[in-house]
């Protein structure tokens, strides 16, 4: 099966070759999930604010939190991610594309 390509393109994108292997799904997750960890402490940090402050914030244990802040872990509710986006000041926006 031959590809066309751009002018300009060596071969497939990386999401074709995602698709492909049967995890695109999982990478995009895992990337998601990545950046609002990433987010989320980014505003914890300007806000000063330490992981036991944002844990009693949420009524949860260190651990807990720890869990939601973990980029690996995507086994994290929307209701945790929203509340934790709350208690920092932020606000969760998902779409649908």
């Amino acid at each position: 099966m031959k590809k066309t390509t751009e002018k300009g393109s060596i071969g497939q994108s990386f999401d074709d070759f995602l698709r492909e292997e049967g995890r695109y799904e999982e990478s995009t997750n895992q990337a998601v999930k990545r950046v609002i960890a990433f987010q989320l402490a980014a505003a914890m940090e300007d806000q000063q604010m330490s992981k036991s402050a944002l844990a009693r914030k949420l009524h949860t244990s260190r651990s807990q939190l720890d869990r939601l802040l973990d980029p690996e872990n995507t086994n994290v509710t929307l209701e945790a991610l929203t509340r934790a986006a709350h208690a920092v000041g932020r606000r969760l926006q998902l779409e649908l594309r």
